[in-house]
């Protein structure tokens, strides 16, 4: 009998912040993830966004099970089977529709569910979730617009992706509603395709500390 899926709730409180990947060579997936786990990283999104990524996802999944891997940008119910397949944890969304939400209920994936306004929230709130990615972080109204959210829709947390640094991250996590932050600027993607893990490796240390 296999383990449990962990929740959403609980694959956000893994670490303050969850990379981002793009990867082109799939070849780099295990090395990155040990690159990452060095530094503390523990759950990491790989966006189904190149021909390699699902592979990767596979392959980081089965020799790195120390971090927890997602899929990113599952943007229908096909890819939400795929990265279930190939093992992923999780699923991520960049906005979120039936298609999605049933998806990957079927395939019994969690799914943090991709929002940008308050109605998108209050219905995905309504559809069962609590825990959503605010994409793109930034362009969809940035800090102010999160903060302002807390007492409104209280049950709720976030983690927003698009745009953030290490140096803006501190700033979005001291919010009571932020559980985390996505950002791809711990491992970026001419990083990975340098080979370039010791940097990666330190990146991941000072964004796991914060």
């Amino acid at each position: 009998m296999s383990d449990p899926m962990p929740s959403i709730p609980e694959i956000l409180a893994l670490g303050p912040v969850m990379p981002v990947i793009v990867i082109d060579d799939a070849a780099q997936a295990v090395p990155l993830a040990h690159a990452l786990l060095a530094g503390g990283i523990r759950t990491i999104e790989i966006t189904l966004r190149t021909p390699a990524a699902l592979e990767a996802v596979r392959l980081v999944a089965t020799d790195c099970p120390d971090i927890t891997v997602g899929a990113g940008t599952v943007n229908n119910a096909a890819l939400a089977k795929q990265a279930r397949d190939a093992g992923a944890a999780f699923a991520v969304s960049p906005g979120t529709t039936a298609s999605v939400i049933n998806g990957c209920a079927d395939a019994g994936l969690p799914l943090l569910p991709g929002a940008a306004t308050v109605s998108e929230m209050m219905e995905l709130q309504d559809a069962g979730f609590s825990a959503m990615k605010f994409f793109p972080a930034n362009a969809a109204g940035g800090i102010s617009f999160i903060k302002a959210l807390a007492s409104p829709l209280p049950g709720i947390i976030f983690c927003p992706t698009g745009g953030i640094t290490q140096d803006s991250a501190p700033d979005w996590l001291a919010l009571s509603n932020i559980a985390c932050v996505g950002g791809s600027w711990v491992a970026s993607q001419p990083a990975i395709a340098a080979g370039a893990f010791d940097d990666i490796t330190a990146r991941a240390r000072a964004a796991a500390a914060l």
